[in-house]
């Protein structure tokens, strides 16, 4: 198999993985599908903010808004439902109103790490009302730590994979076992708690200090990483290596920003 065979193979991998964990986790927008006078209509729930209320649109087209539009609200019923999560709050209903060309209905600001849990009424049927969205504020991260971090994350999975393919082909794999262990160290371990601190405050959440899973699986992975390096001269090597990747890919399946820095609203603080 020649080389780029190898870096081809490695590069879907790394791509499917990647989007998968994405896709599946709790931050990425909510589809859903309403109906409404008759017409099916896409909606895409947002489940992250920054520090500013968030939009809920109902991406109505032109030509059909002028039989909902009415002065400032809508003839139909079209409300959103939320409280604080996790809380027993009342829930608090805001109607739909068109501006700018969309009806929009906004979820207020939480405190860094405050969630919200919400659910739609459109035209007399509730959405979601027994499985609610959960949206989650944070700071704004900067690109100059955020890039990089994403960039340095995505190469150690890369190499990694490409690693497992020269193991089970029987190449040589040494140096890029070492560069895989070296980007993820600065990736996870230098870039991740920055981006960590930039956005929720603190600088590392996972163990000993708290349950976030991205933490705690950037930590198991790289300990699986560095027991594959320190017996890199074992005859049985390939095998540890071979453990550390298929354990990389499984623990990284989990959903992104699971179990996360998350506020404490009775104690007005974030959760230690």
């Amino acid at each position: 198999m020649k080389k780029f065979a190898y870096w081809f193979f490695a590069v879907v991998i790394t791509l499917v993985l990647s989007i998968y964990q994405r896709m599946t986790g709790p931050t990425y927008p909510k589809k859903l599908t309403v109906e409404l006078r008759g017409e099916s209509y896409q909606m895409k729930l947002p489940r992250s903010g920054v520090q500013q209320d968030v939009l809920v649109k109902l991406p109505i087209p032109e030509n059909q808004s002028h039989k909902l539009e009415s002065a400032q609200t809508t003839p139909v019923p079209m409300s959103l439902h939320y409280r604080r999560f996790p809380t027993s709050d009342e829930y608090t209903s805001v109607d739909f109103r068109w501006k700018d060309g969309e009806w929009k209905a906004a979820l207020p600001v939480q405190p860094v790490a405050g969630k919200l849990q919400y659910y739609l009424t459109i035209d007399g049927k509730d959405y979601l009302k027994d499985d609610p969205v959960v949206i989650r504020f944070r700071n704004d991260v900067p690109a100059g730590i955020l890039i990089p971090h994403i960039l340095l994350m995505f190469g150690a999975m890369l190499l990694a994979v490409y690693t497992f393919l020269l193991v089970v082909t029987g190449k040589d794999y040494a140096k890029w076992l070492k560069l895989t262990v070296g980007i993820m160290f600065v990736g996870g371990f230098v870039f991740g708690p920055l981006v960590q601190h930039a956005a929720f405050g603190p600088w590392w959440t996972g163990f000993p200090y708290g349950t976030d899973l991205t933490d705690n699986k950037t930590l198991l992975s790289f300990l699986f990483f560095l027991v594959a390096l320190a017996t890199l001269k074992w005859k049985y090597n390939k095998w540890v290596v071979g453990a550390a990747v298929v354990f990389m890919v499984l623990i990284f399946s989990i959903p992104h920003s699971a179990y996360g820095s998350e506020y404490d609203y009775s104690a007005q603080q974030l959760k230690k």
